[in-house]
């Protein structure tokens, strides 16, 4: 509290006397969000459910030239800050380019903050937080930096586009504790920098606030697709908004528009236009922040999306943050049981198929379920060989002798072989296995 009251102090100095005055009689400054001051109009202090005009005089140039030498210099976003504290102030510039306007926003390091999705950041999942302005993003995402850093002593960066996370000035502030802190020349060049921090600086988890451009999205599957933890924040409420944001829902992993045949619309019980899961999303978890004291989790983050896709209402898992600071889970997620449910309907339906069971040796699992879903052929992976029907693996493999594919060669399974694990080749081995197994069943006919 005393770091807060040494820091809000150094806030109330950047005003004009006759304003400062007015804010140091208050007793609640503690609550105090931010400070208004719009020109030829009078200065207010908003409060969480209330907002209170500071003086009766109208706010002059003169007020706004005393904030303004007071600050640091703005940026091309129009936002600057207070050395050494995590306050913001973001102008309002006329046709001119002169200011007419300003919101001093108060920022204050909460410790715990974080504490309600604890669990989720300690085991490493790539986490988007989602929510409205003010609820309390930028708060989390610099608890959890300092949570990974201190705690767990992580090599943890922190992409500092508008220096919110971690304040203003060289110096971060205390409250990220410590993590490094990467600033941002101007807002387009964000995506990259996140780049950067992960060609440069070799760290474990990756932190950014405000991702909001199909760069940024595309630098952050970057990042994922390395197996860095990244945890950030996105414009939008909920992940609904996400889904149908066509720059955003990169994030989720993209959404393609797919036309069905007839038979498979028919075993779905679906139109023959659907939307369908482009590629992997890069993160596992979306928590939909609704208010400072209740989150939503959207998790595992695959599987929720695909079942939205498919007409499905998911029930998110619903955490309250209690007076005590504990949380308690007031909904649980029933996600994987619909999914599961859904998933067995799926695959019933194909019960005039036969459903080959792939076993892949040193191709990648991810390509070839998104794939098996694409072309929409009758197939499904499996952990086991000896479950499996087919397997496929890479050339390199087979020159080896590698002992599976021996096994397999004993066991009477057919081995398809690709020269890379490359995208392209798994497709084309798909379409061959499949669209043979259609000629012999019409030539059975």
């Amino acid at each position: 509290m005393e770091e807060f009251n040494q820091e809000l102090k150094l806030m109330l100095e950047i005003f004009p006397p006759h304003i400062r005055e007015n804010l140091q009689k208050r007793n609640d400054l503690e609550d105090l969000v931010e400070v208004v001051l719009d020109l030829g109009r009078k200065p207010e202090a908003r409060y969480p459910r209330e907002f209170i005009y500071l003086t009766d005089d109208t706010v002059t140039e003169k007020d706004l030239e005393f904030i303004y030498n007071r600050t640091g210099p703005f940026g091309l976003d129009n936002r600057s800050g207070i050395e050494k504290t995590l306050h913001r102030i973001s102008a309002i510039r006329n046709r001119r380019d002169k200011i007419v306007g300003l919101t001093c926003r108060v920022g204050k390091a909460v410790y715990g903050t974080a504490d309600i999705i604890r669990d989720i950041v300690e085991r490493g999942d790539k986490t988007l937080l989602l929510g409205r302005p003010g609820v309390g993003k930028t708060t989390i995402l610099r608890e959890a930096a300092r949570i990974l850093a201190d705690e767990f002593r992580k090599r943890v960066i922190i992409v500092d586009t508008s220096n919110e996370i971690a304040g203003d000035g060289d110096i971060p502030h205390p409250a990220i504790g410590h993590a490094r802190r990467m600033q941002v020349k101007t807002p387009d060049k964000q995506h990259d920098v996140m780049i950067e921090a992960v060609e440069n600086h070799m760290p474990e988890v990756i932190i950014i606030d405000e991702i909001g451009t199909y760069q940024e999205a595309e630098a952050a599957r970057t990042i994922a697709e390395r197996g860095v933890q990244l945890i950030a924040t996105a414009h939008g409420n909920t992940l609904e908004n996400l889904i149908l944001n066509p720059t955003l829902s990169e994030l989720i992993g993209g959404i393609d528009t797919v036309t069905l045949g007839d038979e498979e619309a028919k075993r779905r019980n679906s139109q023959k236009t659907v939307l369908e899961r482009k590629a992997p999303s890069t993160f596992d978890a979306v928590v939909e922040i609704f208010d400072r004291n209740t989150l939503k989790i959207h998790a595992p983050l695959e599987k929720v999306v695909d079942y939205i896709l498919r007409g499905g209402a998911p029930r998110p898992e619903i955490r309250l943050r209690k007076n005590d600071g504990q949380h308690e889970i007031i909904q649980n997620s029933n996600i994987t049981d619909e999914w599961n449910e859904m998933d067995a309907q799926t695959e019933g339906n194909y019960q005039n198929d036969a459903l080959q069971k792939i076993y892949p040796y040193a191709v990648s699992k991810d390509t070839l379920k998104r794939l098996i879903k694409e072309l929409q052929v009758p197939a499904k992976l499996t952990k086991h060989m000896q479950e499996a029907d087919i397997m496929l693996t890479v050339k390199a493999q087979k020159r080896k002798g590698a002992k599976k594919i021996q096994k397999a060669y004993q066991e009477n399974i057919p081995v398809h072989v690709i020269r890379k694990n490359k995208e392209k080749q798994v497709e084309k081995v798909l379409r061959h296995i499949f669209k043979k197994e259609v000629e012999e069943n019409d030539s059975e006919m």
